[in-house]
């Protein structure tokens, strides 16, 4: 509480070192994860089957996997889903028979090996080829909204902060995308919606600070940039925490209240805002400190007689 009721002075940027160190450390084992092993793709991007059914008492998994194995379904994944009596079973696509067809035989095949019926709470199937259309328009979606940050912080601000915008950004989404691929998480349509969330909350975050470090630059005149940046993210640090934290209880009340079938998606959202408001801390206002951003950059223009203006024509 003492951090949201008086302004602090915290020598964030005086570490900067030791932040940029634990980032690199993050990104090459993000990168490594992703590049060695890949992300634990849904059928939203896959393709394949997806049957839930609902069994009337809690049933062992390793029974029923054995069951379908014996059935030629050797690659099926099943997990509970929400409770000991809900399971999710997970068809790869299979091209030389009928897709439409297999959930019926699944069901059929546990079925037998039941006294009680079980009952079938959904079905879903996804081509080969929608799974990939969708996966390539998410990442489009995801490099479009980069490009259109790029553009408006540039316009805003100055270049050099769209750079550290972007580069912030950047390192919320290949983390939170780690992280996915690190604890072979299933990374689905609802997981990159929510790194599409990710996106524009951390950026609102990095807007904050970089709009008092503009204030500060004009005002502290005769500061170095280090302490001018410093000092804007003290003036902001109570706002960022305070946002972070209400935030982050309504995601951690999805995750526990709201099913299996959000998991993934309060996961992605919960690591995104503590990613995202480290990188608005650490990452964006050491990343202009790195590219020389000085007063004189975001000076205001001049008249002919030498006098300062404000943006909007006013004098200063």
């Amino acid at each position: 509480m003492h951090l949201l009721s008086k302004e602090t002075n915290i020598n964030f940027v005086g570490i900067r070192k030791f932040a940029l160190a634990f980032s690199a450390i993050l990104l090459i084992i993000s990168v490594y994860s992703i590049v060695t092993n890949s992300l634990n793709f849904g059928i939203d991007f896959t393709g394949g089957t997806m049957i839930e059914v609902g069994y009337p008492q809690p049933v062992d998994l390793g029974e029923i996997r054995t069951t379908l194995e014996q059935g030629g379904y050797e690659d099926a994944m099943v997990q509970n889903f929400g409770s000991l009596t809900e399971v999710l079973i997970r068809l790869p696509v299979i091209e030389t028979e009928n897709m439409a067809e297999i959930s019926n035989q699944v069901v059929a095949l546990l079925q037998s090996e039941q006294t009680e019926a079980i009952e079938v709470r959904r079905v879903e199937f996804v081509g080969p080829q929608v799974g990939e259309e969708l996966a390539e328009d998410g990442g489009l979606a995801m490099v479009y909204a980069l490009i259109g940050i790029l553009i408006y912080v540039a316009l805003r601000f100055e270049y050099r902060f769209a750079i550290a915008s972007v580069l912030a950004l950047v390192h919320d989404v290949v983390i939170t995308v780690g992280f996915f691929s690190l604890f072979r998480l299933d990374f689905d349509l609802t997981v990159l919606a929510a790194i599409l969330a990710v996106i524009g909350y951390s950026l609102n975050d990095t807007i904050v600070v970089f709009d008092r470090i503009r204030e500060s630059f004009l005002k502290m005149r005769k500061a170095e940039p280090l302490e001018v940046i410093n000092t804007s993210i003290n003036a902001t640090l109570g706002r960022t925490i305070m946002t972070s934290m209400t935030t982050l209880l309504v995601v951690l009340s999805l995750f526990i209240f709201g099913g299996e079938v959000i998991h993934a998606f309060a996961t992605a959202l919960m690591i995104g805002i503590l990613v995202g408001t480290y990188s608005s801390i650490y990452v964006a206002g050491t990343a202009v400190l790195l590219m020389g951003v000085t007063k004189t950059d975001l000076m205001p223009p001049e008249k002919d007689d030498g006098e300062e203006v404000n943006p909007d024509g006013s004098q200063v």
